[in-house]
């Protein structure tokens, strides 16, 4: 069984990422529904937090089916940190998360994210500042390293675990890759061939695929794998992945039905947590995902992008859903 702290998450564990904009409550919770065992809330600013921005604490929020969950916070100073992570407390998710590993040029520009690869002692010590101001356990989400000239990432994962955190995920990619290229996992296989670390490592990056996840968990030696964008449109990735680890046979691919389904439940989830204007505008960026590969479904899509009635939005799908089935 594989635990973060005291937190029991699985004997295979798979993890959904943290993605901006994305891995919200109606998506996670789908996901959770689907067979995700961990999940994490989209990234949050800690000066955001510090300021009582609204947005800022709208991502605390999250359900109680949604357990074990952790809160992802990013900053570039640790006073910022330590007072956000205090600032968390109360709304008692299982796991406080950092991002050292976010390579968008807004986040790194200002000391964050990924920029902290540039300066491993202050990472060291803004995990440590962390570990001390909670009780909860602490976890890392990062890179290999800031380019492959600086990939330093078992070190990184030594001087981390030795402060207290209590497990990490790697994107085996470094941020001068951004999302580009592959993902390089032999670094992450290097970090459990370290005798010293006892941790549980997470790997992310390139998981598409039942196969994949069962070929990189065993190839690897991960405590878990961690899918990303993978995800987006396609929350069932975490089932059939878990029925191929037990089986090492693929489950059918979800019909059309259940994949209207699925949208029809996002987009109800979406409209209780967020309100209906807001969740109709936002669900626009994931039907395309949701309906990926279906013929002549661009005069659906486009229907779905331009009303802003959810009773019509439903309607639109069941007609998706009857012409495809």
């Amino acid at each position: 069984m594989v635990k973060i702290g005291d937190i029991e998450i699985g004997e295979k564990p798979l993890l959904l990422a943290p993605m901006e904009d994305v891995s919200d409550p109606p998506f996670r919770l789908l996901c959770k529904q689907n067979g995700c065992d961990m999940m994490y809330t989209e990234f949050i600013s800690v000066e955001g937090l510090i300021r009582n921005a609204d947005k800022s604490l709208k991502k605390l929020e999250f359900l109680p089916e949604e357990r074990p969950i952790g809160v992802q916070i990013f900053g570039a100073e640790i006073e910022s940190m330590i007072k956000a992570t205090k600032a968390i407390s109360p709304y008692n998710p299982d796991v406080i998360d950092i991002n050292f590993g976010c390579p968008v040029k807004k986040v790194v520009n200002k000391g964050s994210g990924a920029a902290l690869l540039k300066d491993i002692d202050k990472m060291v010590s803004m995990a440590s500042a962390i570990v001390r101001a909670t009780k909860l356990p602490v976890t890392v989400k990062t890179r290999l390293g800031w380019d492959h000239q600086s990939i330093k990432i078992s070190e990184v994962v030594e001087r981390l675990q030795d402060v207290g955190i209590k497990a990490i995920s790697i994107h085996a990619r470094t941020r001068a890759q951004m999302y580009k290229g592959d993902a390089d996992w032999e670094y992450i296989r290097e970090v459990k061939d370290n005798k010293r670390i006892i941790i549980p490592i997470f790997g992310n990056g390139d998981i598409d695929s039942p196969q994949k996840a069962m070929e990189y968990k065993t190839k690897y030696n991960v405590d878990g794998i961690m899918i990303g964008r993978a995800s987006i449109g396609n929350p069932w990735i975490f089932r059939e992945v878990k029925h191929f680890f037990k089986t090492g046979e693929l489950l059918e691919p979800p019909t059309i039905k259940e994949k209207v389904d699925a949208v029809k439940a996002h987009l109800k989830y979406s409209i209780e947590w967020k309100g209906e204007r807001l969740a109709v505008l936002e669900m626009r960026k994931h039907y395309s995902n949701y309906f990926k590969g279906l013929k002549d479904i661009k005069q659906y899509r486009m229907a779905l992008v331009t009303t802003y009635e959810p009773e019509l939005l439903f309607s639109i799908m069941d007609e998706i859903a009857e012409r495809y089935s």
